[in-house]
């Protein structure tokens, strides 16, 4: 099979019939094999009842329903599960997403080379204020914290190697960094195509400025899971290494002074130096356990299903 296009969707019932009769009319044109996989992620509002009508008439239109909400990260990573085509597309259900895109993306990675490319939504119709900006600003730290030298990492349109979609984990909400993910795993040739944004024709958008919270905080932490997580010891030992000699060499210094510089002074315990002894070695006591917590955890850990399926269809 040539492409699976993986289309994590919540409520956007009104936009699915277009949007597959789109895909379909180019993935004919051009001749490829191909399957559709819509993730409903807890729809309410008859997204499901869409999709299997679509299944009935389309016996490519394959779906799989959740139990309710579980996020856009668990239904990428259900797609990218059952996803069987040789290159794995990406988009949103909302039509902002042009499927006429598809087989440049295909070519670049079947005839380039490239593991993963990213879509660069390089003129948007969103809200400059409440998106544009924002948008911007989370990317260019991305692009510092990372490596990846991408203008856009959260645009849904992209498009991957199969391999790549086999060994990622995506979770939690780490969907805005699945090119860092790749990149982790050892995919290294990341592309980028300017795509075309569209206004959103139906519904409204189901993210808030919330979500760049969020993604600062997620960058936070795939930055310590990229570099310390399968050793929290070496960033929370050596932390605690540095604080305890600080509040060591500090306790060193008052037992020294008041033994033999000015045993006739004010009290260890009236000194500052005293409390910051204590706070430190303390707090370089507190970085070992978590350290040693951390490795703990890290050995005893189970993978725990992450989202409950209530249908499939095709599958």
């Amino acid at each position: 099979m040539n492409i699976s296009v993986v289309i994590p969707l919540l409520n956007e019932s009104d936009s699915l019939t277009e949007l597959h009769d789109w895909i379909a009319n180019v993935m004919q044109s051009n001749h490829f094999s191909y399957e559709i996989l819509f993730i409903d992620d807890g729809s309410t509002d008859g997204s499901w009842e869409t999709i299997t009508s679509l299944s009935n008439k389309n016996p490519n239109v394959k779906g799989i329903r959740f139990l309710k909400n579980f996020g856009k990260s668990q239904a990428l990573h259900a797609g990218f599960e059952k996803a069987k085509g040789d290159v794995v597309i990406t988009m949103d259900a909302d039509l902002q997403d042009n499927p006429d895109e598809i087989p440049e993306l295909y070519d670049m990675i079947v005839k380039e080379g490239y593991d993963l490319v990213s879509g660069w939504k390089k003129k948007r119709f969103d809200s400059v204020i409440s998106k544009n900006l924002p948008s911007k600003l989370f990317n260019w730290a991305a692009r510092k914290t990372s490596g990846v030298k991408l203008h856009d990492f959260n645009c849904g349109l992209k498009s991957y190697n199969n391999k790549v979609v086999k060994n990622i984990d995506v979770n939690g909400e780490m969907h805005r960094y699945i090119p860092v993910l790749a990149k982790n795993a050892g995919f290294t040739k990341i592309g980028e195509k300017v795509v075309q944004h569209q206004a959103r024709k139906y519904g409204e958008t189901k993210f808030g400025m919330e979500r760049f919270i969020n993604g600062f905080l997620d960058l936070i932490t795939i930055w310590f899971l990229s570099r310390f997580g399968k050793r929290p010891m070496h960033l929370f030992g050596a932390l605690g290494v540095i604080m305890f000699a600080i509040g060591f060499g500090f306790a060193l210094y008052l037992g020294i002074d008041k033994l033999f510089l000015n045993p006739t002074g004010r009290l260890i315990t009236q000194r500052p130096q005293f409390y910051i002894s204590l706070a430190t070695m303390i707090i370089g006591t507190q970085f070992f356990v978590a350290g040693f917590l951390g490795e703990i955890i890290l050995r005893s850990k189970q993978d725990k299903k992450r989202y409950l399926v209530k249908d499939e269809l095709n599958l």
